[in-house]
């Protein structure tokens, strides 16, 4: 079977020689055998990491011969045993877990497959593989057989002769992949990086891939939790089951305190101090043996250590957590908040929340589709792609963002360390190469996704317990002058609420009297500013009612420029103005004073205050007009879901008549004239 090897692929064989391997291949073989992906790329790595079509054809040959030979299928255990006494040994691949055999002072090791729990094997390649005292990992083991030992009372026939694990261990791998890196711009790094774990990159969204590369940092980034939820069928643990020798998957049920951490009795380390990443699938069905187990996990997640009596120890393993939801997104927030599928121990406690680095949006992926989504093209071998995210780990790039960036004043201390821990992984993934230089854009990419995936986690916070975790609002500003940018979660946004994050300079929410007979409207007016003359509006045609609300808010700002915007002189500025009406009006009538605020907010590079609608109509001699119908104004703005109403002081008396219930819902602020409006409209 042959493909057309495309840009991607020709690139990357350029620069990966030996290290690659084609994914549709890898799928062929994985299905056919019981082993995981990571076994069957090894082998695929080993024999077939060329794109000559010659060499993959023959490599493919010894490697269906050697799955073949060597995986024991259901029913086939006594045949294996009976090559073994046959022949003197056998060569399988198999998990291969030991034991300590106290009794008898010796180690025995496990082979499931053949289901064999008494297979004598030395001190020496125990202690070289300390990992088989966990939970077990892919080997190629040869497996021998003593005749005069099985014809003893209690004799072990069965021994490990030899055995070699399957992963990479060559030391030289981060310098092939930094040296690679040099060859792709930053877009196809992911494109590639997302094809090396199986999945085709053109068939993702651009927040799916985001999702793709998120899943990733636990791999490269020490102590790292994260968690991931969403619909069913979107691939949220392939990556943590079949990709790395180096992540461990616990199914639903029960972990126990001593696999996780540390066997009190034997002195065994657990899980977290043998991987990199353990990862809880099923997470809503998670439960610990002890009462104090999620105490142990909670002291572990947010320091790395954990204590065994009086010792304390350390350890990098990151948790992830991954489950699903029976419901959509929206109806989820509707019903409870978006980490309620965690245990009951868990999904309400804000301190458990507060250790977790990145919240994954799992609804931002697509129901993974093999005609679709899984790739036919080259990756990197999965052996030396997790050899390389081991080693990563051992480095912190948070420094790229030293003097470049700075995260704006919402943010604990827990935040900033989630967020910089997040852009560190995410850094090391698209720069494997420490002294790499990171582009401003890729820099601004990285931190908005560290930003949002860790405000995912506060806003459950906030649903849980409003009063401790009020100000949500991430931003940050890239470069001394840059302005402050603020990061929302696209799954708590809604076109016809009005959210409390600060909008970008120039925009502001408004909203139009119209009419007694048609009621009020609202809008939003966006206002770009550069060099030259004038106001253009871009909405074609424009309502005449619209354009004199424009004329107004322009004239108003040249011949009060002094007070409005300083030195600044707005007649050698060019102003884009839009409107977007939300609701059934669309006439644009009585918008001067919203107008005259985004028009000096794009001038000034102000941020508008979050959760405001600004009402006023305005006209050419700088007076603000009667509004005819503030109560339905106030009204609608509760409805909008707004958090402050910035009125002009006259329509103070009509508000009399606001019901009682509707004062607790919204701030209700007023201006004395278009400058204290301005003022107060823009955030300092």
């Amino acid at each position: 079977m042959t493909i057309t090897l495309d840009h991607l692929d020709q690139q990357a064989a350029a620069v990966f020689d030996g290290y690659l391997v084609r994914k549709d291949l890898v799928r062929k073989y994985a299905r056919q055998y019981p082993v995981p992906t990571y076994v069957v790329e090894f082998l695929l790595g080993r024999y077939c990491a060329s794109t000559d079509e010659k060499e993959i054809a023959e490599g493919l040959q010894i490697v269906e011969k050697q799955l073949r030979d060597r995986t024991v299928r259901t029913g086939e255990e006594e045949l294996f045993k009976a090559r073994a006494k046959d022949s003197g040994s056998v060569k399988l691949i198999d998990i291969i877990k030991a034991r300590l055999d106290a009794k008898n002072d010796r180690f025995l090791a496990e082979l499931p497959s053949l289901a064999l729990r008494d297979v004598l094997i030395g001190d020496q390649l125990v202690r070289e593989n300390e990992r088989m005292l966990t939970d077990g990992f892919y080997a190629e083991v040869t497996l021998a057989y003593d005749g005069v030992a099985a014809q003893e009372q209690g004799g072990r026939p069965f021994s490990i002769e030899s055995m070699r694990p399957i992963q990479m261990s060559k030391s030289d791998v981060l310098d092939v992949l930094a040296k690679a890196r040099r060859s792709f711009t930053t877009q196809e790094w992911i494109d590639f990086l997302i094809r090396s774990i199986g999945l085709e990159a053109a068939s993702l969204s651009e927040r799916a891939k985001r999702v793709a590369i998120l899943r990733m940092v636990p791999f490269v980034e020490r102590n790292y939790n994260l968690v991931e939820l969403g619909p069913r069928g979107t691939g949220k643990s392939h990556l943590f089951q079949q990709i790395s020798p180096y992540a461990h998957l616990i199914s639903g049920g029960k972990a126990t305190v001593a696999k996780m951490f540390v066997n009190n009795a034997s002195g065994q380390r657990g899980l977290v101090c043998q991987y990199d990443v353990v990862c809880f699938d099923e997470v809503s069905g998670i439960s610990f043996d002890q009462k104090d187990g999620v105490n142990i996990m909670k002291g572990y997640m947010a320091s790395g250590q954990f204590s065994r009596g009086k010792d304390n120890i350390r350890a990098e393993g990151g948790i992830v957590m991954v489950g699903n939801f029976d419901v959509d997104v929206e109806q989820q927030q509707r019903v409870a908040h978006l980490l309620s599928p965690l245990p009951p121990e868990m999904r309400n406690d804000t301190a458990f929340m507060d250790r977790l680095h990145a919240y994954v949006p799992g609804w931002d992926f697509p129901k993974l589709n093999p005609n679709d989504h899984f790739t036919d093209h080259f990756g990197l071998v999965s052996d030396f792609l997790s050899e390389c995210w081991s080693k990563l780990r051992s480095g912190n790039r948070v420094s790229v963002m030293q003097g470049r960036v700075h995260l704006g004043g919402a943010l604990s201390g827990r935040d900033i360390e989630a967020v910089n821990k997040t852009v560190s992984g995410l850094t090391k993934l698209l720069f494997p190469e420490p002294e790499a230089p990171v582009p401003d854009e890729d820099l601004e990419w990285i931190v908005r996704v560290a930003l949002e995936s860790r405000r995912r986690v506060k806003e459950q916070q906030k649903r849980c317990f409003k009063s401790e975790f009020r100000n949500t609002h991430f931003s940050y500003i890239v470069g001394p002058e840059g302005v402050e940018q603020f990061v929302s979660t696209p799954e708590l946004h809604s076109d016809e609420a009005i959210e409390g994050d600060p909008l970008p300079p120039g925009q502001v929410w408004a909203v139009s009297p119209a009419s007694p007979d048609a009621g009020p409207g609202l809008y939003r007016i966006e206002v770009a500013s550069g060099p030259g003359a004038g106001v253009k509006v871009l909405n074609q045609p424009t309502p005449p009612a619209f354009r004199e609300s424009v004329k107004v808010g322009e004239q108003n700002l040249y011949t009060r420029a002094k007070e409005l915007v300083g030195d600044r002189n707005p007649r050698e500025h060019e102003f884009s103005i839009q409107m977007r009406a939300i609701d059934s009006d669309k006439t644009g009538a009585g918008l001067g004073v919203p107008v005259l605020v985004a028009l000096c907010g794009a001038l000034l590079g102000r941020n508008t205050r979050g959760g405001t609608i600004v009402v006023g109509a305005l006209n050419l001699g700088g007076s603000i007009e009667m509004i005819p119908n503030a109560v339905r104004i106030a009204e609608l703005a509760v409805d909008k879901q707004a958090q402050t109403l910035l009125m002009p002081v006259a329509a103070r008396r009509q508000l009399n008549d606001l019901p009682d219930e509707l004062w607790t819902k919204i701030n209700i602020e007023f201006y004395k004239d278009a400058s204290d409006a301005v003022f107060k409209s823009l955030v300092e």
